[in-house]
């Protein structure tokens, strides 16, 4: 965590390099704003060649995982410091790249893709976890098994990708709403780095990562619009998430859940009957949403989770996640027994 601190004071620092651009007005929802109003072949170039280099390297280093049999261990092994100061190369690059050119990746495409990579990267966690702590209040929703292996052997290049993109997307601004985003990027970034480690299936820091999408959707929203803009949907909207699924998984007992549930519900209710209890519908379009999106990427990964289905004799080695899960037709760990014959 300090060193994630010291990264993100690093954003501020060359954030205050940059006060010499003046973006055009802002646009509305889908305008970022952070960008040049005339944007240059180098500008743009110095943007996407970064970010090209950064992610090859990024998924080189997951293929190479992927195809060493590597052990779960405390420790930090060489891939694991070498993925650790290929990160660290590529943030000095974006910090050199923000200072002399400005623009990142936002110049070319919709700020909505780097806010669905982000969900994407949330809804394949529900995903794999479904085995483990269910998706409505324990219970398991009915994915196919293949499509949950699948998902777990290939899922870091898909977080790779979210992190790497999200993270070239936007300049080194230091205002707050930029640097909260960067903290979190610096986060998964460093997850990324932890893979065949015990840190990285740790269930509390990996909730952990899950969870920090609500301080920073609820805090930027407050930047952005005040007290009176819409972050309560954000906050109690990813907050149901947990309550309906994430918290399932950290074996508490019934009593415990019951009052994490009262106390989430009397905190809505509160919140809402100062903004309106006609609005407290919101809460459910966050959840309604990654649920959504889930079922729909469960139709997706299926036939492809089908045609590279290994032969049963065939080991398949995740870049993350449970290593019991790691071969197909294998229980994880995590299932409950079978029934007593």
């Amino acid at each position: 965590m300090p060193a994630v601190a010291l990264l993100t004071g690093l954003v501020w620092l060359v954030g205050q390099t940059l006060h010499d651009v003046t973006p055009l007005p802002d646009q509305g929802a889908s305008w970022y704003y952070w960008k040049l109003p005339e944007p240059t072949a180098w500008t743009r170039l110095s943007a996407w060649l970064g970010y090209a280099a950064h992610q090859i390297v990024s998924w080189g280093l997951i293929w190479y995982a992927q195809t060493r049999a590597f052990r779960y261990s405390r420790g930090l092994k060489g891939l694991n410091v070498l993925a650790i100061g290929a990160n660290l190369a590529f943030i000095g690059l974006h910090a050199l790249q923000s200072h002399f050119f400005y623009d990142g990746l936002a110049q070319d495409v919709s700020i909505f893709s780097s806010q669905g990579s982000v969900v994407l990267l949330l809804v394949v966690v529900l995903l794999m976890e479904n085995r483990r702590r269910g998706l409505v209040a324990g219970k398991r929703a009915p994915i196919p098994a293949v499509v949950a292996d699948f998902a777990r052997k290939y899922h870091g290049y898909l977080f790779s990708w979210a992190a790497i993109y999200t993270f070239w997307y936007h300049p080194m601004e230091g205002t707050s709403g930029h640097l909260i985003g960067f903290f979190y990027m610096f986060l998964l970034l460093l997850q990324s780095c932890l893979i065949f480690t015990t840190a990285h299936t740790n269930r509390w820091w990996t909730l952990t990562l899950e969870l920090l999408v609500v301080v920073h959707g609820t805090l930027v929203a407050v930047m952005n619009s005040g007290l009176d803009g819409a972050w309560p949907k954000f906050l109690f909207g990813f907050l149901a998430v947990f309550v309906i699924t994430q918290m399932h998984g950290l074996g508490l007992g019934a009593g415990a859940r019951w009052a994490i549930f009262g106390i989430y519900l009397v905190a809505a209710v509160a919140v809402y009957s100062w903004k309106g209890l006609s609005h407290l519908h919101e809460v459910l379009r966050v959840p309604m949403a990654e649920y959504l999106v889930l079922a729909v990427l469960v139709l997706l990964l299926w036939p492809f989770a089908l045609l590279f289905r290994p032969k049963p004799e065939a080991s398949m080695v995740p870049v993350g996640g449970n290593p019991a899960a790691s071969r197909a037709g294998r229980p994880h760990r995590d299932d409950p027994p079978p029934p007593a014959a």
